[in-house]
């Protein structure tokens, strides 16, 4: 039995104890194998990258890769930079070529360019945490909306929120980060911050979201920075939290299921 895939010869199959005495091919080009989603990440960022954090491989209970568009900083990426797009295209089809299922990034400013990425590759691309708002919002109630954290509101504009398939932006209310004294530390490239300030801001900052907006029936973590917090917050909030690494998980399940084995 030969276990093939489509024209370009890509494995999309899961090699267990049933399978081992079958011939399986390799797409040509690619060198490694046995992850899933390959994530896109900044240049030139300078600040302490935690357990939680979108580039943090111990995040992870299965194989990611990690790949850096050059000279993609943080002010060009969060003022969607147009220039940017043909570097983060390029990066994207080397993914695709090294035998990745799907991509992401690791910044949610990165939807600036999702529809035009998405359009350029043959695999599914996620590449801001933004992109799970129209599920979010599926299951809210009707007058709900949805809570977005932020480390920089000027950058979420009507752009981001288009390319992001999002038709109606009112659906979430924004609370910017990015002028937090300790917070600003990771916008600034500070270089270190104190790791229970800046858990205590971005908490109280989701506390007061919710204090002055009753109708909010969810939260979303816009940066790549926050799912560190997200359980604190959640902790304090009491209400469902979606942030970079939900989506992630997300799209690795649904590009590597494996096959069920139990009792009937």
């Amino acid at each position: 039995m030969i276990i093939k895939a489509l024209d370009d010869e890509r494995e999309y199959g899961y090699l267990g104890k049933e399978k081992e005495s079958t011939i399986i091919t390799m797409k040509k080009g690619q060198y490694v194998a046995g992850y899933s989603v390959g994530i896109l990440y900044l240049d030139e960022c300078w600040y302490p990258i935690l357990p939680g954090n979108v580039a943090n491989l111990s995040t992870y209970d299965f194989p990611v890769r990690l790949k850096v568009v050059p000279n993609c900083n943080q002010e060009r990426i969060h003022a969607g930079d147009p220039t940017l797009l043909e570097d983060i295209i390029k990066a994207a089809k080397e993914f695709e070529a090294e035998g990745a299922r799907a991509i992401c990034a690791a910044c949610g400013f990165f939807g600036n360019f999702q529809d035009k990425v998405a359009a350029a590759v043959d695999i599914p691309v996620y590449l801001s945490s933004v992109v799970q708002v129209p599920w979010i919002r599926t299951g809210l109630k009707p007058n709900q909306k949805i809570g977005m954290l932020t480390a920089d509101a000027h950058g979420i504009t009507a752009n981001l929120f288009k390319s992001c398939g999002i038709d109606d932006p009112s659906i979430c209310v924004v609370k910017d980060l990015g002028r937090l004294p300790e917070f600003s530390a990771i916008i600034e490239s500070r270089g270190s911050f104190d790791n229970e300030k800046v858990k205590q801001e971005v908490i109280k900052a989701a506390m007061d979201m919710i204090n002055e907006n009753s109708d909010i029936g969810a939260i979303l973590l816009e940066c790549s920075d926050l799912p560190p917090y997200a359980a604190d917050i959640q902790r304090s909030v009491k209400m469902p939290v979606f942030d970079f690494i939900t989506m992630i998980r997300w799209v690795h399940y649904a590009t590597s299921q494996k096959p069920y084995y139990g009792f009937i």
